[in-house]
């Protein structure tokens, strides 16, 4: 197994081995509610967002959270409870409102976002109809909260790791990566969720593992003392509350082995409609034109073994346009390999360990952001 060569020596991975090693989060360090019902999130109607008005409590520092699995998703609620629960921060959100835990670094400039308010006890929070890319760049922006820069932006917990290749899909570790372009200070934080063992309730012991480190960052980016240029990436074992404690690791080239499937429209009729319901208001509008222009349309399937393939022939102005439809669908499918490179991120996480990763904009860490990270994690924990 290769990795990328992100400038880590041997002496500063052995010191951080020593002194992570000495911090472990144990059973007893959870984080959940006080045992009170909490009010579930619900979406209100869509708020002018320039007619938004805050008080903001500007003595705590401003914190704001996204994710990519959506503002529903129990890995975003249980962080934004326990930050709520802390007392000493202003907690902003702002998440897709839908599933977007694939939409890697993604945007959707020149079309209409929607923005609503969404109920979150204790919490200032909208749901956007957009990528986690959007929500972060909109909540920078000044155009939604009265705020100009929070001190820290989270991505997070996603469920599932964003280890290895995977950050390049990954919204949640794309949030926090916009943050860093705007120069905000960001943590990106994935939980290993697993099929047949994982379960809801990790995502409070996920929080519990590392609220110690979040408290940190925000303490010593308030001191000037946080290492600069890079975001951190935190991927927490399947296990939360049987951690073996921080492991500052690299970048490995680990990724899920992507398997496409054929898909026949007969049997899923929404595949049909799949291209059409993503298309901006504009080309739909094209399309209507198109055909109300064509002389005649007729259609017919072929279906072949596990693909279904559709030919479409329109009639315009005496051109005739025939074209091939065929549907197919993704699925990511774990691969098992055998690592044996200790620094890498997905073998500190299959040993148990909470993977810290720095992360950069340059192409490769430079050993001086290594050192950095190596030394404020040193103190911090």
């Amino acid at each position: 197994m290769t990795s990328k060569n992100n400038g880590l020596s041997a002496a500063l991975v052995s010191n951080l081995q020593d002194v992570l090693s000495k911090r472990k989060v144990g059973n007893e360090e959870k984080v959940g509610s006080d045992g009170s019902a909490e009010e579930a999130p619900s979406t209100s109607d869509s708020v002018d967002v320039a007619a938004v008005e805050e008080e903001i409590d500007d003595s705590r520092p401003i914190v704001l959270v996204t994710n990519g699995d959506g503002i529903d998703s129990p890995g975003l609620v249980s962080l934004v409870e326990a930050l709520v629960l802390e007392g000493i921060y202003n907690v902003h959100v702002c998440a897709p409102q839908t599933d977007k835990s694939a939409s890697a670094h993604s945007t959707t400039p020149g079309e209409t976002i929607a923005v609503s308010s969404v109920s979150i006890k204790g919490a200032t929070a909208f749901e956007v109809s957009g990528t986690s890319v959007d929500c972060i760049s909109l909540g920078l922006s000044g155009a939604l909260f009265a705020w100009s820069k929070p001190l820290l932006v989270i991505s997070g917990i996603n469920q599932g790791s964003s280890c290895g290749h995977q950050m390049f899909y990954s919204g949640a570790v794309a949030g926090a990566r916009e943050a860093l372009i705007s120069g905000v200070p960001s943590l990106s934080i994935s939980l290993n969720w697993k099929k047949d063992e994982s379960q809801e309730s990790h995502f409070k012991d996920a929080v519990g593992v590392c609220l110690p480190l979040i408290n940190a960052t925000i303490r010593d980016i308030a001191k000037g003392v946080f290492p600069k240029d890079c975001s951190l990436n935190i991927e927490i074992p399947t296990s939360p509350s049987s951690n073996k404690g921080f492991k500052v690791t690299k970048q490995s080239m680990w990724r899920q082995s992507p398997s496409w499937q054929a898909v026949s429209a007969n049997r899923h009729p929404g595949a049909g409609n799949f291209m059409s319901n993503q298309q901006s208001l504009g080309a739909q509008l094209a399309q209507l034109g198109r055909d109300a222009s064509a002389a005649g349309a007729a259609r017919r399937f072929t279906t072949q073994k596990k693909s279904i393939v559709e030919i479409e022939s329109v009639g315009v102005a005496g051109k005739t346009d025939t074209r091939v439809k065929k549907f197919f669908r993704l699925e990511l499918l774990a691969k098992e390999q055998e690592h044996t490179d200790e620094d890498l991120d997905v073998k500190a996480l299959e040993d148990g360990f909470v993977s810290v990763t720095p992360l950069s904009l340059l192409p490769n860490i430079d050993s001086d952001t290594q050192a950095a990270v190596s030394e404020w994690i040193s103190k911090a924990l």
